[in-house]
């Protein structure tokens, strides 16, 4: 028995928001309905903005092409990044080295820190490194370079040369997207390259991103799926990417922003 539009629409919403796509000839057999009659959904949904056709099935309408400055990010899921702030900041031990990216989510890190003297942090977020002056008891070794003024962070060869230089514990990246199809991605390709190198000077690497960050693909690419050792995020993960994820034997930790 075929599933009525209505269950077809939400099942189609739900394999795109994996995805970032969907084939006519799957969801056909998926949904025990003819090819003509994907189309016609596909159709619709575009008609009302829900995704956009294209040739063979269906993607993502592309409105996050472009990143917020860092000063409207701060009031997007405040709550969220603060538990997954707290949650990676119960990771850090006496002694470690840590590589803090740059974003609204890592600096939320610094803020459960006050009491770490015996660890160093590396960054190349001026926020992240402001902050830090004030309440991190700590060593502080701030990255040089290109200023993004835009984002208020620190790019390009002379950042990437230092970083080369250093060698640490644990990293914890901040990106723009998660998506099945096209992994671990982020607006800017400076931002990118320093993710990466991050994650090569890092004995371990953790992604940080809220819920809203899952299903998404932005410009650049920093690496695959495959490639990511654990992910913290906030209970709105859908069960979806929870069970992806497990199969793929990638840690994913919830913060509960009850635990705040």
């Amino acid at each position: 028995m075929s599933l009525s539009f209505e269950k077809r629409r939400k099942k189609i919403l739900e394999n795109l928001g994996r995805e970032d796509r969907v084939e006519v000839p799957v969801l056909a057999e998926e949904f025990h309905v003819s090819t003509e009659t994907i189309r016609r959904d596909l159709e619709r949904l575009d008609r009302e903005g829900k995704l956009k056709k294209v040739y063979g099935g269906a993607v993502k309408v592309r409105s996050d092409s472009l990143e917020l400055p860092f000063e409207e990010k701060t009031q997007l899921y405040a709550k969220e990044k603060a538990a997954i702030g707290r949650f990676a900041a119960s990771m850090v031990e006496d002694g470690d080295t840590l590589m803090l990216g740059s974003g609204t989510t890592t600096i939320e890190i610094i803020r459960n820190l006050t009491n770490c003297r015996d660890v160093t942090i590396v960054t190349h977020s001026t926020p992240t490194m402001l902050l830090a002056m004030e309440i991190f008891p700590g060593k502080i070794i701030f990255i040089g370079g290109e200023v993004n003024k835009r984002q208020k962070s620190m790019s390009g060869p002379l950042a990437e040369l230092m970083l080369k230089q250093l060698r640490v514990n644990k990293a914890f990246i901040s990106v723009g997207g998660l998506s099945i199809a096209e992994g671990i991605t982020d607006y800017e390709l400076s931002e990118v390259n320093i993710s990466r190198k991050m994650m090569e000077r890092a004995d371990e690497c953790v992604i940080l991103a809220d819920s809203s960050k899952f299903g998404k693909a932005t410009f650049a690419n920093v690496c695959s799926l495959d490639e990511v050792y654990a992910i913290i995020t906030d209970r709105q993960v859908s069960q979806e990417w929870r069970q992806y994820l497990a199969e793929k034997d990638i840690a994913l930790w919830i913060a509960d922003e009850e635990d705040n």
